[in-house]
């Protein structure tokens, strides 16, 4: 959803500057991400064969469709965030705790 998000916010942008954007996200996983995403049919890949490579990554029809759903989750996350909510850990069922060793 953050990919998806980024590029409504921030248009079609190359993969260096995604890549940048997704802190922490390694570009393998980033990769296969776009990929899947493309699969979809929610985000278009445009690649220019320049040395070096430009490839772009952008917002399709259906995933611009997708904006109202991404403003009103962007919403509740500032919400959340405005208010320091987190979640509790969840608690395991004790039968699982104790087969795996889980408190």
């Amino acid at each position: 959803m953050y990919i998806l998000w980024t590029l409504r916010r921030d248009g079609p942008l190359r993969f260096g500057v995604l890549k940048r954007r997704m802190d922490g996200v390694s570009s393998k996983v980033l990769t296969e991400r776009l990929r899947l995403l493309e699969s979809e049919g929610l985000i278009y890949r445009q690649h220019n064969p320049t040395i070096p490579p430009e490839v772009t990554y952008g917002l399709t029809e259906n995933g611009r469709e997708l904006g109202d759903a991404l403003d009103a989750l962007e919403a509740v996350a500032r919400r959340w965030d405005s208010r320091n909510v987190i979640a509790p850990e969840p608690k395991l069922p004790l039968e699982h705790s104790a087969r795996t060793g889980r408190s």
